[in-house]
């Protein structure tokens, strides 16, 4: 990746191809979310059905609290019924 500016929303194509990865995939349809450690210790994330979409950009921190946090059931809720009927789990 030559110096390009990297910033939370960019373009994920503007971060190339190579390197993302479905750490979380499961019988969705393909529909998962895509990482990719960058050289600086960030992490970018993309939804995998729209690669050319936004990109939320995080630092290591905060992508290991969230690992962390989630490990330890703090975002349980998320998985808690949507009103429509079916459990939400992606």
């Amino acid at each position: 990746m030559d110096r390009i500016r990297i910033y939370n929303g960019m373009p994920a194509s503007e971060l190339g191809n190579e390197g993302w990865h479905k750490p979380w995939s499961g019988g969705n349809g393909g529909e998962c979310v895509e990482a990719m450690r960058l050289q600086d210790g960030r992490v970018a994330l993309r939804q995998s059905t729209d690669p050319n979409g936004p990109a939320l950009i995080y630092t290591h921190g905060e992508i290991e609290s969230f690992i962390r946090g989630a490990k330890a059931g703090e975002a349980d809720f998320l998985l808690a019924p949507c009103g429509c009927g079916e459990m939400r789990t992606a």
